[in-house]
């Protein structure tokens, strides 16, 4: 549904602003939520920049719970730093409430709108040009986790539900392979192979959960580069946005995802799996950044898991492509003919690659 000016305009009337704000238009290059810029001009004659979305409730069915755990994180993420002598107004993302007081705003259409205040001097990155980017990815996603490393979890919604219950996505993707609507399962049958063999590692993570041997964390879900804000000046993490899918999980899933993405040698949907390996060097950055980043929140068994936590990661990642393959695409958008197809490939090319060097991986791990 698209946006109408008069929906903006209305929209804006709803915030509680200091000032007057002004639409300066459509922000960034996010694909789930409708984002615009804001100026806000103060009494005083300073402009303030701000943030307005519009919260994307076909992907979000639930945008008030969304924005109960934006708050309630945010709010600890808040007292944390001020303790640790830090500046909360960059250090995580601040909302400006609405007039009755909420979070959000609900426009006549029933579309639900939040604002940010803009975080100055810093800058997000679609792609890691160098080492210490990652590095510096991964340190802060580590120290987002030892900041909320008390907070309880259980309280949280889960805004997508099973959102990493890999053993529950094995079983849709077994009803998939048997259903095989668009006859396609007979072409593909090493892949589905692939997945199949490794049925017992699909459980290991949620079964570890289950017996108490893996804490249930505050995580984020979507650990890339591009949801760290880096200081211009820096060149420093120093905030973590985009928390529309903080839920309860395990932290080795929110590290596997930054591996499965940051340390392959090729793109996500390459074709030539020649050139798809995980580099033992990026993995080894990310691991000390994170782990640094944690200063020791981390039990032994989570940072035994690590390497599990990236491998099924990626395995489920690509069981999740090769599934909407089977089922004829209507998931993740394609650009050409067998695309989900070469992106499944590529993640279990990583997966394979990664079996390979797992004691490799175990010894960075424990080594850190």
């Amino acid at each position: 549904m698209s946006v109408t000016e008069k929906q903006l305009q209305e929209v804006l009337t709803g915030f509680e602003f200091p000032g007057t704000p002004v639409l300066q238009g459509v922000y960034g290059n996010g694909h789930i939520n409708h984002t615009y810029l804001l100026h806000v001009m103060e009494q005083n004659g300073n402009k303030k920049r701000m943030i307005l979305q519009q919260m994307n409730r076909s992907v979000f069915k639930k945008p008030v719970e969304v924005m109960e755990n934006i708050m309630g994180v945010t709010s600890h993420l808040r007292r944390k730093i001020v303790e640790n002598g830090g500046d909360p107004e960059r250090e995580t993302l601040n909302v400006l409430l609405a007039k009755d007081g909420k979070p959000y705003y609900v426009d006549s259409c029933g579309e639900y709108w939040r604002i940010y205040h803009f975080i100055e001097g810093a800058s997000c990155y679609e792609q890691v040009e160098s080492e210490e980017d990652f590095y510096q990815s991964a340190l802060s996603f580590g120290n987002f986790q030892c900041l909320l490393s008390d907070y309880p979890a259980e309280t949280l919604h889960e805004t997508i539900p099973g959102f990493h219950d890999t053993k529950q996505r094995f079983a849709n993707f077994k009803r998939a392979v048997e259903a095989d609507v668009m006859g396609r399962a007979k072409a593909v049958e090493r892949e589905i192979e692939f997945v199949l063999a490794r049925e017992q590692d699909a459980a290991v993570l949620g079964n570890l959960l289950a017996a108490g041997e893996l804490p249930l964390r505050v995580t984020h879900n979507d650990t890339k580069l591009n949801n760290i804000m880096i200081d211009d000046a820096t060149r420093q993490g120093i905030c973590v946005i985009d928390l529309d899918t903080v839920m309860p999980g395990l932290s080795v899933n929110d590290f596997g995802d930054s591996i499965r993405f940051g340390a392959s040698t090729a793109a996500e949907d390459e074709i030539d799996l020649e050139k798809v390996s995980c580099s033992m060097r990026l993995f080894e950055v990310y691991n000390n950044g994170f782990q640094k980043g944690c200063r020791g929140r981390l039990t032994g068994t989570e940072i035994e898991m690590l390497p599990m936590g990236a491998k099924i990661m990626t395995y489920e990642c690509g069981m999740r492509f090769l599934m909407d393959y089977l089922e004829g695409d209507h998931y993740f958008q394609i650009h050409r003919k067998d695309h989900n197809l070469d992106r499944a490939r590529t993640q279990f090319k990583l997966v394979a690659d990664m079996e390979q060097k797992w004691d490799t991986m175990m010894k960075i791990v424990k080594n850190k």
